[in-house]
């Protein structure tokens, strides 16, 4: 708003006299630590999440956790309509029915392409669905099925594609994670 050349000058010069907060980050010239990237390129791994398993085919027989919050992405661009409005180009808010379960298998890249990684934020999902699954208690849930994958990995000498996914749950219900809704983990 204050530099592109499509803002009309006036506007511009209006957001110029807004600047940084003088009372935060003051140890990096009141710039955050870091940028706050909502959504970026991600990978295509073992399953690919899609809306179609966020609103319908909810369970995996490989769930490392569950997830719920609505599926959103902020607009495109604001566009002119016809009749003079404006309106938001590609908002979506989309609540989820109940929670759903994420596969171990999102998080693993095909084993043809790698092996020994395991992705926890740019894992293998669509736009609709990463819409959900890009919140911080996910990060959370995933980061510590990797963990866990990464140790039994190391421990049993396989790559981690080859983990033995019910070894895995069993290791995420001790330590008190919900893998399925209607089930009553028991340690």
């Amino acid at each position: 708003m204050a530099h592109d050349p499509r803002v009309p000058g006036a506007l511009q010069k209006e957001f110029n006299k807004y600047g940084l907060a003088r009372d935060e980050f003051t140890d990096t010239n009141n710039w955050p630590w870091q940028f706050y990237v909502r959504e970026a390129r991600r990978m295509i791994g073992e399953y690919v999440m899609t809306q179609h398993d966020i609103l319908e085919t909810i369970t995996k027989p490989d769930s490392i956790g569950m997830g719920s919050y609505p599926m959103d992405s902020h607009n495109v661009q604001r566009v002119v309509a016809p009749d003079g409005t404006v309106e938001n180009e590609g908002d979506m808010f989309v609540s989820t029915p109940t929670p759903y379960e994420i596969p171990y298998r999102s998080i693993v890249p095909k084993s043809s392409e790698a092996v020994n990684l395991l992705v926890t934020a740019c894992f293998s999902a669509s736009h609709a669905a990463y819409g959900t699954l890009r919140t911080e208690p996910v990060y959370m849930i995933v980061g510590q099925t990797a963990g866990d994958a990464a140790a039994i990995a190391t421990q049993k000498h396989l790559d981690v594609q080859s983990v033995p996914v019910s070894k895995l749950q069993t290791q995420l219900i001790t330590e008190d994670a919900v893998l399925h809704l209607s089930a009553k983990n028991s340690k």
